[in-house]
């Protein structure tokens, strides 16, 4: 297969938008629209409580998907510099299940491909350096973040080019710190436009033989759990390890290594070389067949179905909630969340305000396109509502666990992938 460049592409910083007419990744135009969610506002557009409501930007949430590389992607692309502005309220080390996920992968890199002691190991979307702290000691380590969050790592010690990622970031990379023998990409590598060329600046910056290390919200669990709140204008792809596999061949690389990871409601993690550099472990195969049976358009019909009862039995439970004058009071402000509200058309008349951890960027906030205000979580325990709403429902138990514990005494509400009370 020779490789492709991407039709699709934007200039960052454009103000514009691009309807996909073609795929991301092979080109193909026979693209089948899978789900549509409406109009979605940007997932951390968030004005500050008692603004009154203005224009605001939505745009078309729809899943459409490539026969040809089994790929899943969005319907349009947004101006990265409108959803990740320098303001963005996004810091991974405030995350438990992140920080242990990063902690692991540092361990199994260990044991699986160790590194040498003056290594270079490189994270795009590093944030506020979380993942590069447990690469620090003893290796050397850089970050490419286009937001504020990369002067958190500064001040951790951590060397940081504070832009978007693509040729320039690379070259600056390799100009200052050499090749790298492990580049990572968590929870990124969806993210960015021109797939293709963002592919082709990995390998300008990784060694001969070197790692290159993508974690991905999984589309096989999105479509098991009915994750539909995943789907938001930052997640470009939603990938499967078929896909990957289609794209990453385009470019002479070849998956040795993949695991399927719990973050983000469940991800797959890939390890990725040159084509004939490492030996390929028996779970890319398993992890290839699996998705051969389960990944079929009859599968993506029932999840559509699904979507829309779950929207249904959601709304019919928290009308009767409030009909019998209970207040319902939302724990948590993920991304993920804003798409659950836009989508399923809730409002400050259902959902009183939405709970976050005292610190939290969001707190003082309303929920984008709403009036929903983002309040400390200590008001959950001062008011004692009849009901909590877990936002983060794939963490339910442990962010159940926690709350009982700090004295809350109502009951609890998982919206996905059925409504139920807990």
């Amino acid at each position: 297969m020779a490789k492709r460049s991407n039709p699709n592409k934007i200039a960052a910083g454009s103000g514009g938008s691009v309807l996909i007419d073609r795929c991301q990744v092979s080109g193909s135009t026979d693209l089948r629209s899978i789900v549509f969610l409406g109009f979605l506002p940007p997932v951390n557009t968030m004005n500050p409580i008692g603004t009154r409501p203005d224009e605001q930007p939505a745009y078309p949430a729809e899943l459409l998907y490539c026969p040809e590389s089994k790929l899943m992607q969005l319907s349009l692309i947004v101006d990265p510099q409108i959803l990740f502005p320098p303001h963005y309220a996004y810091t991974s080390g405030t995350t438990k299940i992140l920080r242990e996920n990063f902690a692991e992968l540092s361990r199994e890199v260990a044991a699986l491909y160790p590194l040498g002691k003056n290594d270079l190991v490189v994270d795009i979307g590093s944030n506020d350096g979380t993942l590069l702290r447990n690469f620090q000691d003893g290796h050397r380590v850089c970050g490419i973040e286009p937001t504020n969050a990369y002067k958190i790592a500064v001040a951790a010690r951590i060397p940081s080019v504070n832009a978007f990622f693509g040729p320039a970031s690379a070259a600056e990379v390799v100009k200052e710190h050499g090749k790298a023998k492990l580049i990572t990409a968590t929870n990124v590598f969806a993210h960015i436009e021109d797939i293709h060329g963002i592919v082709d600046c990995i390998l300008g910056m990784l060694d001969e033989d070197g790692l290159f290390i993508s974690e991905s919200h999984y589309l096989a669990s999105l479509l098991e759990t009915l994750q539909y709140d995943t789907i938001y204008h930052e997640h470009l792809r939603y990938y499967s390890l078929s896909s990957l596999k289609y794209l990453l061949e385009l470019h002479g690389l070849e998956i040795i290594h993949a695991k399927k990871i719990p973050t983000h409601g469940g991800s797959i993690r890939v390890y990725a070389a040159r084509k004939g550099k490492r030996e390929v472990t028996a779970a890319v195969a398993e992890i290839l067949d699996a998705e051969a049976r389960k990944l079929t358009l009859e599968r993506f019909a029932e999840f559509r179905r699904r979507v829309s009862t779950s929207k249904l039995d959601l709304l019919a439970m928290l009308r009767d909630l409030k009909r019998d004058g209970s207040r319902i009071y939302a724990i948590g402000a993920p991304s993920r969340a804003s798409t659950l509200v836009n989508y399923v058309g809730l409002d400050d008349s259902i959902i009183d305000c939405v709970l976050e951890i005292k610190g939290s960027y969001k707190i003082g906030k309303y929920m984008p396109g709403t009036l929903i205000p983002v309040l400390d979580e200590q008001k959950l325990l001062e008011d004692q509502p009849e009901y909590a709403l877990l936002f983060s429902w794939h963490i339910a138990d442990e962010l159940a666990g926690k709350l009982r514990q700090m004295g809350f005494k109502g009951k609890f509400i998982s919206p996905l992938p059925t409504p139920r009370i807990l």
